[in-house]
């Protein structure tokens, strides 16, 4: 016989040699049971018969348990022991469970318990139909319960692997997500230090030598090595098989500097800030930030020059942040945009709580304004 044959037999017990063993060590010992306990002794013409049948009935009961019982049931007949019905109706229970099958089994089984012992009277009629009950009934609910626990067992795998999808989808997405913000990230990051970078390299080709140069110079240079900085912060995440996450992003308390960086550049920037920055989650204060940086950041392209005027400040229970320009100014710079900075910016807003709009100024320019919840509904009274 080919493996491929060997492993299919297999499979009427489960996959597993041990089960088989087990069924050929109990069919053995069954029938040498049976034969020995038979009153009267069968004929030797029907000895091996009835052991070579019944024999290999109760080695595939698992697969076909009527089989096995009918076997059993025309030995009980024949002069068998019972103990072959015994196991059929044990294999019938088990495979089918609380059908109807099974219970026409056990009436089939308990009818011919009784007759096959031949009572004469009605006591051992009652006696029989009593006694057989017994006999009869506890092979059905070993059955019984082994056909529940098989359900059992296979409804716990199903749940156990259900549970397992389903917590390698959310790792999945947990990872697609922590991507989309490490993208975001980068993007914030160098778009805003490159646009600088390219502006006072702008501003560096038409200013004649000196101090001034220098100065620009020395915004060159630290702004290229914040940005590399910060990307090497954020590619960590990407390449390392760590927990470890980047240096948080600046908050509120990072417009401050931002708007000295801009100043740096030779940007007139207005910055309006209160006395105590409103107590902000570090969501809130971290897109704040970036809708700031990234609103200053189309200003440098778009208008250079232009008055730029930053707000930050609390309106009831909101965090309001708004950035304009007054037009006018030189030509657009010539620095190209990646395109996603107003789709990022209103994706912060949006995970943080908030909203955003973005338009022309009424007076001429242009106006980013971004709306923060400072308290979480389950804070609000």
């Amino acid at each position: 016989m080919r493996v491929g044959e060997l492993v299919l037999r297999l499979d009427w017990w489960g996959g597993r040699v041990r089960s088989l063993l087990f069924d050929l060590v109990l069919a053995a010992a069954a029938i040498a049971a049976a034969l020995t306990e038979s009153r009267p002794a069968p004929p030797m013409a029907l000895l091996v018969p009835l052991a070579v049948v019944g024999f290999g009935a109760l080695v595939v009961r698992r697969r076909f348990p009527l089989v096995a019982f009918a076997v059993g049931l025309a030995g009980l007949f024949g002069g068998l022991h019972l103990i072959p019905v015994l196991i059929g109706l044990h294999a019938v229970a088990s495979r089918y469970g609380p059908a109807a099958r099974t219970w026409v089994v056990v009436a089939v089984a308990l009818v011919g318990f009784v007759f096959a012992d031949g009572a004469e009277d009605l006591d051992e009629w009652q006696l029989l139909l009593l006694v057989g009950s017994l006999i009869v009934l506890t092979p059905t609910l070993l059955g019984l319960w082994s056909f529940q626990r098989r359900k059992l067992l296979a409804a716990l795998r199903d749940r156990a692997e259900h549970a397992e999808r389903e917590r390698d989808l959310l790792a999945e997405r947990a990872v697609a997500d922590e991507r989309r913000r490490i993208a975001r990230e980068m993007h914030d990051v160098v778009a805003h230090r490159v646009s600088v970078i390219a502006l006072q390299a702008g501003a560096l080709s038409v200013t004649p030598g000196g101090e001034r140069t220098a100065e620009v110079a020395e915004v060159i240079r630290k702004t290229s090595a914040t940005a590399l900085t910060e990307l090497r912060d954020m590619l960590r995440v990407l390449r390392d098989d760590t927990s470890d996450s980047p240096a948080p992003a600046p908050a509120l308390g990072g417009i401050d500097a931002l708007a000295r960086d801009f100043r740096a550049t030779g940007a007139d920037v207005d910055l309006d800030l209160p006395d105590s920055l409103p107590d902000a989650s570090g969501a809130v204060g971290r897109a704040a930030y970036r809708v700031v940086q990234e609103a200053l950041t189309n200003a440098g392209k778009h208008a250079p020059g232009a008055p730029v005027r930053v707000s930050v400040g609390a309106v009831d229970d909101d965090l309001v942040v708004e950035v304009s320009n007054r037009g006018g100014g030189r030509h657009p710079a010539a620095v190209p945009g990646s395109g996603y900075g107003l789709i990022g910016m209103r994706e912060r807003v949006a995970l943080a709580g908030g909203a955003v709009r973005s338009g022309p100024a009424p007076g001429g320019g242009y106006v980013v304004r971004a709306q923060f919840p400072l308290r979480s509904d389950d804070e609000n009274p």
